[in-house]
């Protein structure tokens, strides 16, 4: 997976409005977190956020989930997950968002 078809995927998943037709949920949301995290930072380097901060927490640990994961795997796990949204979403705006990732 190369570092272009990641940052178009990027690119997309943060331009995605709040309320539109292409929305993820919470899980696939985190799935994106944790593997951004991975290919751009490595492996956890942080200690764990406190007990009362449960987003924080949540994010920590799909992080530290995939310790160990090769940047290029993070690449190509994220990559996987935003066409398998765009594909349910069937929507032009998805068809196009693909076309972009397949050309980067």
């Amino acid at each position: 997976m190369s570092k272009a078809k990641f940052d178009k995927a990027v690119a997309i998943v943060q331009s995605l409005p709040k309320e539109g037709p292409i929305q993820p949920t919470q899980e696939e949301q985190l799935h994106f977190y944790k593997y951004y995290k991975q290919a751009t930072v490595g492996d956890v380097n942080t200690s764990r956020p406190g007990m009362l901060d449960f987003v924080g927490k949540a994010k920590w640990d799909a992080w530290k989930g995939v310790e160990g994961t090769s940047k290029e795997e993070a690449y190509q796990k994220y990559v996987d997950k935003l066409i398998e949204i765009l594909e349910r979403a069937n929507t032009e705006e998805a068809k196009k968002f693909i076309e972009e990732i397949k050309a980067a």
